[in-house]
C-alpha cells in the first residue's frame, strides 16, 4: 500500500468517526412541558447538517383545562456539528390546533425531495387522532422546507398523506376509509421546481349486521395520481388534500 493510499483511508476513517460523532451529538432541544414534542435527526443529503424541531404547547384560555385543548407552536433549526448557532431557523405560532383531534406525535421526513440539481427539502409529518371510537379521525399532515441562506422556507404546506375516518356502531354496522399518499418527484418543473407526483390509494370497509354474525367487505379504489406544481412560493393543493 503506497503512503497516498494509506492517507486516504486515514481520512476516510476520521470521516466516518467524525460522522458517527456528529450522529452521536443529534440532541433533541429542550421541552418545557408534558404535551411538548422535541426531536432532531440528522439530514443524509447534507451530512454534516443536523434538523432539529420543537413543538411547543399553549393550552386554549377558556377550554385548556384538562391539557389536550389548544394549540402548538413549531420551532425548526439546521444546525452543523460543533456550532452552538443554528445556520437556518423558522417559527411558526399555533402551528398546530389540538382539540377533540389532538396532535399525538411529530416525525422528521428526509426522504429523497430533490425540487432542483442542488436544492433538497426536508419534511415534518404531524400525527393527529380522534377521540371518538364510533366515528375514528386519524390524520398524517405533511409539510415541506428548504433552506434559504438563515431561513427555513415552507414550500408544501399539510399535505394529507395519511386518512382513516368513518361512522359505525362500534361492532360492526358502518363505513370506514382509509387513505394513503405516497410523493414521487417528477420529471418536470413549475416556477423552477420539480413537479410533486402524488399516488392516492383509497380502501373502504362496510360493516353489516350484529356482532356474532358480522358480515365485511373491503373495496379497494384505483390509485389516483396527482400533480402538485410549484407557483412561485408553494405547491398548490388541491381541495380535500391540505389538512387543517
Amino acid at each position: 500500500m503506497t503512503m497516498k493510499s494509506i492517507w486516504i483511508s486515514a481520512a476516510a476513517l476520521c470521516g466516518w468517526l467524525m460522522a458517527g460523532q456528529a450522529w452521536a451529538d443529534c440532541t433533541p432541544p429542550a421541552v418545557s412541558g408534558e404535551a411538548d414534542f422535541s426531536l432532531c435527526k440528522d439530514w443524509p443529503a447534507y451530512p454534516s447538517l443536523t434538523i432539529t424541531a420543537l413543538s411547543t404547547f399553549v393550552p386554549d384560555p377558556v377550554y385548556g383545562q384538562d391539557g389536550r385543548v389548544g394549540s402548538y407552536d413549531l420551532a425548526l433549526a439546521v444546525t452543523t456539528a460543533g456550532s452552538p448557532k443554528p445556520l437556518a431557523t423558522y417559527h411558526q405560532r399555533s402551528a398546530f390546533l389540538s382539540d377533540a383531534i389532538a396532535l399525538e406525535s411529530l416525525e422528521l421526513d428526509t426522504a429523497r425531495y430533490k425540487l432542483t440539481s442542488d436544492l433538497r427539502a426536508f419534511g415534518v409529518r404531524a400525527h393527529f387522532k380522534g377521540s371518538s371510537r364510533v366515528n375514528p379521525l386519524d390524520e398524517t399532515l405533511l409539510s415541506l422546507y428548504v433552506k434559504e441562506g438563515d431561513k427555513l422556507r415552507p414550500v408544501l404546506d399539510r399535505l394529507v398523506v395519511y386518512s382513516f375516518s368513518g361512522e359505525w356502531d362500534g361492532n360492526c354496522a358502518g363505513e370506514r376509509s382509509e387513505t394513503v399518499r405516497t410523493l414521487e418527484m417528477g420529471k418536470t418543473s413549475s416556477h423552477g421546481y420539480a413537479d410533486i407526483i402524488v399516488r392516492s390509494v383509497t380502501t373502504g370497509l362496510v360493516g353489516e349486521g350484529p356482532p356474532d354474525t358480522c358480515e365485511s367487505k373491503t373495496t379497494h379504489e384505483k390509485p389516483v395520481l396527482t400533480t402538485l406544481r410549484y407557483d412561485g412560493k408553494t405547491y398548490v393543493l388541491p381541495q380535500g388534500f391540505k389538512g387543517m
